[in-house]
C-alpha cells in the first residue's frame, strides 16, 4: 500500500469536525481557556472520559484534570475532578485512563514540577474512576534532568504494556517545546523499559519542530499512528492532526507532507485524537478543537 493509499485507507478515522458533537466546552469563552487532551475508555456501558482543564498561562495553566461519565458518549456528568494543587504539579496536561485486567481502573497524569520546564507522569489506581485519590499516587515516568516526559499513550496487547510519550529536551529552556515521541513496553503498566524515539519531526515539514504521538492501533502486521505535529514554536498549543504508520511500535513514518486534519480557525489547531472502539460496534472519536474566539473545546464523533 502506497503512502497515498494508506491516507485514504485511514481518512474514516480522521476528525471531521461539520460532524462533531461538542462534549465539553472550555470553562471561559476567551483565547487561552481550554478543555481537551481527552482520554476515553468504553466500559460496562458507558464512556469514561479523563480531559484537562486549562487557564491562560499566568492565570494557572493545565489547572485541573476532569474525570466523567457519559451513557452516549457525548452528555457527560462529571465523578471526579483532580487538581494541579493536588499533585503538587505547576500545571496538568494530557491525562490517560486505563481499564486494568482485573477491573481496576488507573489515571496517568502528567505533571509540571514547579519552577522547571520539567515534566513527569504519576499514576493513581482505584476500584472506581469516581474514586482517584491524589494522596496515592505513585511516580512511573520521572523524566530525567535533560527530558521532561508526558502526555502519555498506552495500548495493552495480550501480556505487553505499549506506550508511547511525548519528550522534550531541558538543556536549553528556549527550546524546551520541542518534542519527539519515545517509545516503551512494561509487563505491569508500572515499570516501563525504554525502546528510543518512534517518531520525529521532519526538517522543513509542517511537523519539523515537534511530534507527539495521540493515538495508536494495531492492525495486522502494522502500527498506525495520529500525532500531533508543529513546525515552529510560535505554533505551539496549536498543533495539527497528522498519520504516521510502520512494523515496528518504535519506528513510526510519518505519511504525506502536509495536516490530515486541522481546525478552520485561529491557528488551525486540532490536536490530542482518542479513538475509542464501543462494545457496540463503531469508533467514538474525541478531540480539541481551537474555536473562532480562540478557547479550545472537546469535541466527539461517532464513526
Amino acid at each position: 500500500m502506497s503512502m497515498d493509499e494508506d491516507v485514504r485507507h485511514l481518512a474514516g478515522l480522521l476528525p471531521d469536525p461539520d460532524r462533531a458533537a461538542v462534549a465539553v466546552v472550555p470553562p471561559v469563552s476567551a483565547d487561552g481557556h481550554w478543555a481537551g487532551a481527552p482520554s476515553a475508555v468504553a466500559a460496562d456501558g458507558f464512556v469514561y472520559l479523563a480531559y484537562r482543564l486549562r487557564r491562560p498561562v499566568g492565570e494557572g495553566r493545565g489547572y485541573a484534570v476532569a474525570v466523567a461519565r457519559s451513557a452516549d458518549g457525548e452528555r457527560f456528568e462529571t465523578l471526579t475532578t483532580i487538581t494541579r494543587e493536588q499533585m503538587d504539579a505547576e500545571s496538568l496536561e494530557r491525562p490517560t485512563l486505563v481499564r486494568v485486567a482485573d477491573g481496576r481502573w488507573r489515571l496517568y497524569l502528567s505533571c509540571a514540577t514547579e519552577g522547571t520546564k520539567h515534566w513527569r507522569v504519576e499514576v493513581l489506581e482505584a476500584g472506581d474512576p469516581s474514586e482517584f485519590d491524589p494522596g496515592s499516587r505513585t511516580t512511573v515516568l520521572p523524566g530525567d534532568p535533560k527530558t521532561g516526559v508526558k502526555d502519555t499513550v498506552i495500548v495493552r496487547r495480550g501480556a505487553t504494556w505499549h506506550l508511547w510519550a511525548s519528550c522534550h529536551p531541558l538543556a536549553d529552556p528556549d527550546e524546551a517545546d520541542q518534542m519527539v515521541t519515545d517509545y516503551a513496553t512494561s509487563a505491569d503498566g508500572l515499570e516501563w523499559t525504554w525502546h528510543g524515539t518512534a517518531l520525529s519531526g521532519r526538517p522543513g515539514m509542517w511537523d519539523a519542530r515537534g511530534t507527539r504521538v495521540s493515538a495508536v492501533r494495531f492492525e495486522g502486521d502494522r502500527v498506525v499512528a495520529f500525532y500531533d505535529g508543529r513546525a515552529t514554536a510560535a505554533e505551539n498549543y496549536e498543533e495539527r492532526t497528522g498519520i504516521a504508520a510502520g512494523t515496528d511500535p518504535a519506528a513510526l513514518t510519518p505519511l504525506g507532507d502536509a495536516p490530515a486534519a486541522e481546525s478552520a480557525h485561529r491557528g488551525g489547531g486540532l490536536r490530542y485524537l482518542d479513538l475509542v472502539e464501543l462494545p457496540s460496534g463503531g469508533i467514538r472519536l474525541y478531540y480539541e478543537y481551537t474555536r473562532p474566539d480562540g478557547a479550545h473545546e472537546l469535541r466527539t464523533e461517532l464513526r
